[in-house]
């Protein structure tokens, strides 16, 4: 296990100036598609979730002008885009690039958490449970965005492989993550 937080990248600010004029509806329903994909390839992700499967988690990427709130109420995945963090059960912030990097197992949750490059606030131990079924899930966000855009598959690993190169973001799944929020 990792006994410091690696040094996280910052999206570019330009990143964030680009997504500010972005209209949140469309944002909303590609990540609501998304969701539902992972959802239904990762369904014990969300039964591992336990009596914390009913909660709202606010992800509020401190290096972008949005918060994204997935919702869990209702047995169904919806994450929605939003300008300012709206009511949750537990809010996580910090950079994106830590997100993305715990989500694919470069990271170190607790170690990001005690250098402060995470912040939580509220449900502590849904957060906790969120962190070990997105861990126990394995996730790689670039194939699963690879099999949404069918025959542009190959393109759009070789477009996001070059994006990780050069912005020094984890976007895909690794192996060296030895811990966790456990």
């Amino acid at each position: 296990m990792a006994d410091h937080a690696p040094s996280i990248p910052r999206l570019p600010r330009l990143v964030g100036a680009a997504m500010r004029p972005l209209p949140l509806m469309p944002v909303s329903i590609a990540l609501s598609a998304l969701s539902r994909r992972i959802a239904k390839r990762h369904a014990s992700m969300f039964r591992r979730l336990g009596e914390h499967g009913n909660k709202r988690f606010a992800l509020d990427p401190t290096d972008l002008p949005m918060v994204f709130l997935m919702d869990l109420r209702g047995g169904k995945v919806r994450l929605s885009a939003h300008r300012t963090a709206p009511p949750s059960d537990a809010r996580i912030a910090g950079p994106m690039a830590g997100f993305l990097g715990m989500m694919h197992g470069a990271y170190d949750g607790d170690a990001l958490f005690f250098s402060r490059d995470l912040v939580v606030e509220g449900d502590t131990s849904a957060v906790v449970a969120l962190r070990n079924a997105i861990d126990d899930a394995e996730l790689d966000l670039t194939e699963e965005l690879a099999e949404m855009a069918g025959p542009m598959r190959g393109f759009l690993r070789a477009a996001i492989a070059q994006a990780e190169k050069q912005s020094g973001v984890v976007l895909h799944r690794v192996d060296t993550l030895a811990g966790g929020w456990t």
